[in-house]
């Protein structure tokens, strides 16, 4: 955990120096002159770094490195576009796979929030609070609340990301129980987020055109639901990434399915909540 501390408040310093924001998926930098790297430049690398050294860090049990073959969490963080003393909240964290890195990301200067809903318990048992444990992870904090009833502040962090989870806005684990109204969960999310901030979406994609209802069932959700809501809320769209997508997916199969389980269609889309 030292070492986990020392790189990252290293890297916030060699963020702090530079002058410019990283490009984001879709932008171009300016051309260097001879082989000098431009400040942004300097920071991608510095960023690059860091979200390596996240990954391999000793820290990380076992399982989430058994799945990063699959998730591709270099590639996603890089999109998230996630730097230390951020404030990030993580919505559906689930077991706590992305919390483990955004803690490293953010450093002891940053803060995470980890929210599952109440009713995961039933299937998620101890492993978010286990993750937790003995402050091993002591810049996170976790949420237990559905998706319209965030705890944060107004205006008080600057990422929100919510992977693998859109969907289940459409999802009721039981009979009468729901996870959050769809209308009230994106103006929570608008709500909690600063003048400027990211709001990253990672889900399994459904077929172009589907109902929403493919959300409780598939568990998956057309990608064109998922930007008209956000747009609807405030949001202005700004990258999209195709890291994860897999366009040989077969739409019509549950995302549990064991022959598409972990190699869905899974698309990435960041928005911004306008100054």
């Amino acid at each position: 955990m030292r070492r986990q501390i020392l790189l990252s408040i290293a890297a916030a310093a060699l963020l702090a120096s530079c002058g410019e924001e990283a490009p984001q998926s879709g932008e171009t930098a300016n051309t260097p002159t001879g082989d000098q790297a431009t400040p942004a430049e300097e920071q991608t690398a510095d960023i690059t770094a860091l979200i390596d050294a996240a990954i391999s860090n000793p820290a990380r049990p076992k399982a989430d490195v058994t799945d990063d073959a699959d998730r591709n969490p270099a590639a996603v963080l890089a999109f998230a576009g996630v730097k230390p003393g951020m404030t990030v909240y993580e919505m559906e964290a689930g077991s706590g796979y992305y919390t483990e890195l955004l803690s490293f990301l953010v450093g002891p200067d940053g803060a995470v929030t980890m929210q599952n809903p109440p009713s995961f318990d039933s299937f998620l048992d101890d492993a978010a609070p286990n993750r937790l444990a003995g402050d091993r992870l002591a810049n996170v904090t976790y949420d237990k609340v559905n998706f319209d009833e965030l705890t944060a502040d107004d205006a008080s962090v600057d990422v929100v990301t919510w992977f693998l989870g859109p969907h289940e806005l459409y999802f009721a684990p039981s009979e009468g129980v729901t996870l959050g109204e769809v209308g009230p969960t994106y103006a929570e999310i608008v709500r909690v987020l600063k003048p400027g901030g990211i709001f990253v979406v990672l889900d399994h994609a459904a077929a172009p055109g589907s109902e929403v209802t493919t959300g409780g069932t598939l568990h998956r959700i057309d990608p064109d639901i998922i930007r008209r809501l956000a747009t609807d809320a405030g949001f202005v769209l700004t990258a999209e990434s195709d890291v994860l997508r897999n366009l040989d997916d077969n739409y019509a199969a549950s995302v549990f399915d064991p022959a598409v389980r972990r190699k869905t269609d899974r698309f990435l889309i960041k928005f911004q909540k306008p100054e």
